[in-house]
C-alpha cells in the first residue's frame, strides 16, 4: 500500500491519487493554517520539551546547546597552561597554589542548535484510511481541499510543524525541505518565531504523484548547509534499502544528527480489506486489480521486512528511529519519544 491506493469511497475510508500537475506541488486553500494540524494542547505540551542535538553543534547565536569551541561561558571544560597574553581574570588560583604553575579555566561555549526538517511529499504520502474528522480533531469532516481522509502527507505536517515550534520557542534556528524527486520548497533557517508561520505555508500544500528520490534530496540539502545541523528527516521511505543507508552515510560523513520518522498508516501496514478492488499507483504505476486476501499474509511479511530493514539501517548508521501510525494520536508519541531521547542525551553526557 502507499504506493498503490485503493479508491476511496463516499466515507474517505482509503486515499487515492488526486489529479494535477506533474512537477509542482499543489497548493491548499489560504485557509489550511496551523490549528488543522496541531491541537493547542499539543502545542502546550511539546513546546515544555527541549529538543537538543545529541552531537556537539555548531551556531552562530547564544542559545541551549554545546559547541565544539571553547569560550568563556557557563560550564567548565579543561585547564590549560597560562600564554603571555592571556586573560589573566581566568587564571586558576588555586592550582596555582599547589602547583606554583599558572593555568587558565576554559569552558564550553553556548551556541544555537540548527534544525532542518525534511518532510516527503511523494504521491504515496497522498495515502490515508482514517478519517479526517478523528484525526484532525478540529470540527472539520473534511480537509480545506475536500477530503474525508486524513494523509500521510497530514501526519507528516504536524510532525514537521511540531518539531519547529519546539525548536523556535527555544530561540534554535529551524528550517524546513519539502521534497518528492526533488526539494521542492525551501524555508530558510531562522530563530524568529514569525518564521514557524512560514513553515506552516510551505506545508500547506498537497503531494505530487511523483515518486521520492533521497539520495538526489540529500545531496541538494547539503548543498545548502555549511554548518553542522541536526535534521528531522519525516517520510514513509518507500525506498531502496541500499540507496537510503548511503544517503544516511553522507549524512554521517557532514557529521549531521538524524531523528528518522517514519510514518506509515494502519491500513498499508495490515492490508485488513475484505474485497477485490482496483489499486491506483499513486506514483505513476498502473492500475491493479487485487484481491487482498489472497496476498495478505505475504504482503504483511514484505512489509514488515522492509520497516525491520530502514529501522536496522538507521540505528546502526548511530542515528534515532521513530516508527509513527498516522491512526495514532500526535502529542503522546513524539513527547514520549523526546523525553527518551533527551534521557539518553544526559546518560551519555553525565555517564
Amino acid at each position: 500500500m502507499g504506493k498503490a491506493a485503493q479508491e476511496p469511497g463516499p466515507d474517505g475510508a482509503s486515499g487515492g491519487a488526486n489529479p494535477g500537475a506533474i512537477g509542482a506541488l499543489r497548493t491548499r486553500p489560504p485557509e489550511a493554517d496551523a490549528q488543522m494540524y496541531l491541537h493547542p494542547q499539543t502545542l502546550a505540551r511539546l513546546g515544555t520539551l527541549e529538543l537538543r542535538a545529541k552531537m556537539i553543534v555548531e551556531g552562530v547565536m547564544s542559545g541551549a546547546h554545546k559547541s565544539p569551541f571553547q569560550g568563556f561561558s557557563v560550564e567548565f571544560a579543561q585547564h590549560r597552561p597560562y600564554v603571555s597574553g592571556d586573560d589573566v581574570r581566568h587564571l586558576d588560583w588555586k592550582v596555582f597554589g599547589r602547583s606554583d604553575k599558572l593555568h587558565l579555566k576554559q569552558y564550553q561555549q553556548e551556541t544555537n542548535l540548527d534544525l532542518v526538517v525534511m518532510v516527503d511529499a511523494s504521491g504515496s504520502m497522498d495515502f490515508g484510511s482514517r478519517s479526517f474528522e478523528e484525526a484532525s480533531g478540529v470540527g472539520r469532516t473534511t480537509s480545506p481541499d475536500g477530503r474525508a481522509y486524513w494523509s500521510k502527507f497530514d501526519h507528516a505536517t504536524a510532525i514537521g510543524a511540531a518539531l519547529s515550534y519546539m525548536a523556535l520557542h527555544q530561540g534554535d534556528r529551524t528550517g524546513l525541505v519539502v521534497f518528492a524527486d526533488e526539494v521542492r520548497a525551501m524555508v530558510r533557517r531562522s530563530s524568529a518565531m514569525g518564521s514557524w508561520r512560514q513553515i506552516v505555508g510551505a506545508l500547506s500544500t498537497h503531494p505530487v504523484d511523483r515518486p521520492t528520490s533521497l539520495g538526489r534530496v540529500v545531496d541538494q540539502t547539503l548543498a545548502k548547509i555549511t554548518n553542522r545541523c541536526l535534521i528531522a528527516l519525516v517520510s514513509d521511505l518507500y525506498v531502496d534499502p541500499d540507496e537510503y543507508r548511503s544517503a544516511l552515510a553522507r549524512l554521517r560523513h557532514r557529521r549531521h544528527d538524524l531523528i528518522v520518522f517514519h510514518i506509515v498508516d494502519e491500513q498499508e501496514r495490515t492490508l485488513n480489506l475484505s474485497e477485490t478492488a482496483p489499486f491506483i499507483g499513486l506514483e505513476g504505476e498502473p492500475e491493479l486489480k487485487v484481491d487482498p486476501r489472497a496476498i495478505r499474509a505475504t504482503y504483511q511479511r514484505i512489509f514488515q521486512d522492509h520497516l525491520d530493514a530502514i529501522e536496522r539501517i538507521t540505528l546502526s548508521s548511530g542515528f534515532d528511529y521513530q516508527l509513527v501510525n498516522t491512526h495514532d494520536w500526535l502529542g503522546p508519541p513524539m513527547a514520549a519519544f523526546m523525553a527518551r531521547r533527551n534521557a539518553q542525551i544526559k546518560r551519555s553526557k553525565f555517564g
